[in-house]
C-alpha cells in the first residue's frame, strides 16, 4: 500500500522551550537556541517558532543573522515569531513599539511567515472596529518587511471568537492580515466545528495550532491554557474532527502544534518534542486510515 507523505508539522513556541510559560518574567527557555534547534530538527519537525523574550536573547548573542545560519543548517523549512499586544493602543506604544521593530526585525531576517499578535486578556470587545485600523497599519509595516501579520483570538482576550475575528479580517480587507487558530481557543470560547466552518475561509488561515484539553476547565481560563493542555487525541476535543474541518475548507498546513502543560515542561526538550509530534500525526484522519505502522517511516 502507498503511504501518503506526513503533514509538515511546527512546533509552536512553547512546544519546544522546556520550562517556560507565558507570563513569566522573563518567558526565556532554559534550552540554549542551538540545542533546541538540533532537538527540533531530530525529532522530524519541519519549523518552530519563538517568543519575543527568546528571540531578544538570541539577537544579544548569536545575532539574527546566526540564528538563521543554525536553522538553515538545520533544514527547517518555516519559522514563526511572535507575541504583541496593545498595539492598538497608541499610549501604550513606548511599550509595544520596540517589541514589534524586534519582531519585524526578526521576521526580515529569520524568513518568518508572519509575526503573531493578539488582544489584551479581559471582556470581550463589543465592537472590534477599533482594531480595524491599527491592524491595518502593522499589517502595512510587515508588508514592507516581507512578511504578513497573524491575529490569535483567545477565549479570555477582546477578540475571542473565530466567527468574529473573521468578520474583522473582513474589514481590515488587506491579504497579508489573517489568523492563526488555536483549537484550544475554538472550543474553550464555545465555537462549533460547525461554526467555524460556515465563518472562515482557507485564505484568512495564517497558521493553526492544534492541541487537546479535559472537558472541564480547571482553574482559570489561562492556568488551564498554560497547565492543562493536553496532547492531541489525550483529551475530550475532537482534534481529527477539527483537521477535516480546516482541511474540507482549503486548509493544508503546515500545521502547528501548541502544548502547554505542566507535564510537558518538566520532560527532556526532545521527549516532549517526540511525544507532541507522534501525537499530532496520530489524529489525521489520512494517517489514521493507514496500516499500524504508518507514522514508524516518519
Amino acid at each position: 500500500m502507498t503511504t501518503k507523505p506526513a503533514p509538515e508539522l511546527v512546533a509552536s513556541c512553547w512546544t519546544s522551550a522546556g520550562d517556560a510559560a507565558p507570563l513569566r518574567n522573563p518567558e526565556t527557555s532554559p534550552v540554549p537556541i542551538a540545542e533546541r534547534i538540533e532537538a527540533i530538527a531530530a525529532t522530524g519537525w519541519s519549523g518552530f517558532g519563538l517568543a519575543h523574550d527568546d528571540l531578544a536573547a538570541a539577537r544579544s548573542t548569536l545575532g539574527f543573522h546566526g540564528l538563521r545560519k543554525l536553522i538553515d543548517d538545520a533544514g527547517l523549512s518555516y519559522v514563526e515569531v511572535e507575541f504583541l499586544s496593545d498595539w492598538w493602543d497608541d499610549s501604550l506604544s513606548h511599550d509595544w513599539r520596540p517589541k514589534f521593530d524586534l519582531l519585524l526585525d526578526a521576521a526580515e531576517t529569520l524568513g518568518a511567515r508572519f509575526i503573531k499578535v493578539g488582544t489584551a486578556f479581559g471582556d470581550a470587545a463589543p465592537d472590534l472596529e477599533m482594531f480595524v485600523d491599527p491592524l491595518r497599519r502593522l499589517t502595512a509595516e510587515a508588508k514592507a518587511r516581507g512578511t504578513r501579520i497573524a491575529l490569535e483570538p483567545m477565549a479570555f482576550s477582546a477578540v475571542r471568537s473565530i466567527p468574529a475575528a473573521a468578520d474583522l479580517m473582513r474589514s481590515v480587507g488587506m491579504p497579508e492580515c489573517g489568523l492563526a487558530v488555536d483549537y484550544w481557543h475554538v472550543f474553550r470560547a464555545g465555537t462549533t466545528l460547525e461554526e467555524l466552518s460556515a465563518g472562515l475561509t482557507a485564505d484568512q488561515i495564517f497558521a493553526v495550532e492544534l492541541n487537546d484539553a479535559d472537558a472541564d476547565v480547571r482553574g482559570t481560563l489561562f492556568e488551564d491554557t498554560r497547565d492543562n493542555r493536553q496532547l492531541c487525541g489525550h483529551g475530550a476535543q475532537d482534534v481529527t474532527g477539527f483537521i477535516t474541518t480546516l482541511q474540507d475548507l482549503g486548509f493544508d498546513g503546515p500545521w502547528g502544534v501548541e502544548i502547554l502543560s505542566e507535564d510537558h515542561r518538566s520532560l527532556p526538550v526532545r521527549e516532549a518534542l517526540r511525544l507532541a509530534r507522534t501525537t499530532a500525526l496520530e489524529c489525521f484522519p489520512a494517517l489514521r486510515r493507514q496500516p499500524d505502522n504508518a507514522l514508524e517511516s516518519v
